[in-house]
C-alpha cells in the first residue's frame, strides 16, 4: 500500500479513537436498558462496511486523486455512523452537543466526497478505455501480442500496410526508434530497459487515434501506421511524439536513476509495396541512430 495510503488509514484510526474518547469524557454511559440493539447493528453495521470498502479502495488503488476523493469520503461517513453508534451509549450534555454535529455534518459531507470520487472514477475508467481501443484493430484479429509491449509484430504490420495500400486510400507510416535503448539495458540491465519500453509504449498509445495502429517492428523500433493521414500530417505526428518522449523522465525500479530518452523517426507514404516502404524508412533511420544516445542520471 502506497505510503500516503497508509496515512489515510493511519489517520482514521486515530479520529475514530478520538471520537471515543470525546464521547467516553463528555458523556455518561447510558444504563444497559436504554440500549437499542437494532439502532446499534444498523448504525454499527454502516461504520464498520463503510470502513471496509475504504480499507479496499486504500489497498487496491494507487495514490491519486480518485483514491483521496473515495477512501476520504468514506471514511467520513464511517466516522459518522462511529458517532451515531456512540451516541446509543453514551448522553452528551445539551451544552456540548458535539455529537450532534459529527451525526449531521459528517455523512452528508462524505456522501458528496464520495460521489465526486465516483464521477472521477468515471472519467478515469474512460479514459483507460480509449486507451484499450487503440489496441482494436488487433484484438479483432486475435493476433499473438509481443510479450513485452503487448503490440502486434513487423509481419503484421506488413499485412496492415498491404490492406491499407490495397484499399485505394491515402495512408503513411512513421518509424520509430528508441536511441540508446541498448546503452539502457547496459546500465540498468534488461528488465528496466524493457519497463520503460513499456512506458514508451503506453505514451505513444495515449497520443494517436484509435483508427492508428501500433506495432513493434523490431528490437527498439516502433511503427505506427497512420490511415488516411498524409506525409505532412505524419511528419507533424512524428514531431509530435517525440516531443512528448523527450520531455518526460523515466524512473527506475528503484527510484534511484532516471533516464531521458530520445525518439528519433522517419515517415513516408505508403506508396509502395510495405517491404520497400520499411526499407527506405529504416535507412532513413540508421544516420540519426548512430549518433543518438539516452541520458542517465542519478
Amino acid at each position: 500500500m502506497p505510503v500516503s495510503n497508509r496515512l489515510i488509514l493511519l489517520a482514521f484510526v486515530s479520529l475514530s479513537c478520538l471520537e471515543l474518547l470525546l464521547f467516553s469524557s463528555f458523556g455518561v454511559l447510558k444504563p444497559g436498558e436504554h440500549w437499542k440493539p437494532l439502532d446499534i447493528a444498523g448504525e454499527g453495521g454502516t461504520a464498520l462496511m463503510a470502513t471496509c470498502w475504504m480499507a479496499i479502495v486504500l489497498g487496491s488503488r494507487p495514490a491519486g486523486r480518485v483514491t483521496l476523493l473515495l477512501a476520504v469520503g468514506l471514511a467520513a461517513v464511517a466516522l459518522g455512523a462511529w458517532a451515531d453508534c456512540l451516541d446509543e451509549f453514551f448522553t452528551v450534555t445539551s451544552a456540548l452537543r458535539f455529537d450532534k454535529w459529527l451525526e449531521s455534518a459528517l455523512t452528508p459531507l462524505g456522501m458528496l466526497l464520495v460521489t465526486a470520487g465516483i464521477m472521477a472514477w468515471r472519467t478515469e475508467q474512460l479514459q483507460l478505455s480509449e486507451h484499450m481501443q487503440r489496441r482494436e484493430r488487433l484484438f479483432r484479429e486475435h493476433r499473438a501480442f509481443d510479450r513485452i509491449t503487448q503490440l502486434a509484430d513487423a509481419h503484421y504490420l506488413r499485412q496492415q500496410m498491404a490492406l491499407e495500400r490495397a484499399a485505394g486510400q491515402p495512408g503513411s507510416l512513421v518509424l520509430l526508434e528508441l536511441a540508446g535503448f541498448q546503452d539502457l539495458q547496459r546500465a540498468h540491465g534488461k528488465r528496466e530497459a524493457d519497463r520503460m519500453l513499456q512506458a514508451v509504449t503506453h505514451q505513444l498509445l495515449l497520443n494517436l487515434r484509435n483508427q492508428d495502429l501500433l506495432c513493434r517492428y523490431a528490437g527498439e523500433r516502433l511503427a505506427v501506421l497512420l490511415p488516411g493521414s498524409s506525409l505532412v500530417a505524419a511528419e507533424r505526428v512524428a514531431r509530435h511524439l517525440q516531443q512528448m518522449v523527450g520531455l518526460t523522465h523515466f524512473h527506475t525500479g528503484d527510484g534511484e536513476a532516471r533516464a531521458s530518452l530520445q525518439l528519433l523517426s522517419a515517415c513516408a507514404e505508403l506508396d509502395d509495396e510495405p517491404d520497400a516502404v520499411l526499407a527506405r524508412l529504416n535507412q532513413a533511420l540508421e544516420g540519426t541512430a548512430t549518433h543518438a544516445g539516452v541520458a542517465l542520471a542519478t
